[in-house]
């Protein structure tokens, strides 16, 4: 997904592919340095365990960046996103072995509007749950 999209060549209702990203504790843990949100539920499996999560959560930031991330690289341009938002609807519960867990992104384009923007309805999704709602991000196309 590195193309530049065309405002002509997207449709309302046009499904945008999934794409998986796979987080492992040390991605937590690299995030927690460049934000600065170092709360142990995010790194310290005993921590999150023993305020009733169930195990070390991904930063709802995080999770938001994927999503953005998927938005960004769609577009082929982070420049062109002109609005983005989310709401956080369940945790993103991040094992310690080796296969970590997976933020799954989709979109639809939920309306094409004047000045060549586009609104992208997002869906991401970790196992059963989905992580994210009320998630969309208006983007300036080609």
């Amino acid at each position: 997904m590195t193309a530049t999209v065309k405002y002509d060549e997207v449709e309302a209702g046009q499904q945008i592919p999934a794409v998986d990203y796979r987080v492992h504790r040390v991605d937590l843990v690299k995030y927690a340095g460049a934000s600065g949100d170092f709360n142990p539920i995010h790194w310290n499996e005993r921590h999150a365990k023993a305020v009733g999560l169930p195990d070390v959560i991904a930063h709802g930031m995080f999770t938001m960046a994927q999503a953005g991330r998927f938005v960004t690289d769609w577009a082929g341009d982070p420049g062109a996103v002109v609005d983005y938002g989310v709401r956080f609807s369940s945790m993103v519960v991040v094992p310690d072995n080796d296969e970590g867990a997976v933020i799954t992104v989709s979109a639809v384009v939920e309306e094409k509007l004047d000045g060549n923007l586009v609104v992208l309805a997002l869906t991401a999704r970790s196992g059963d749950s989905r992580v994210l709602s009320k998630a969309r991000a208006t983007v300036r196309l080609a």
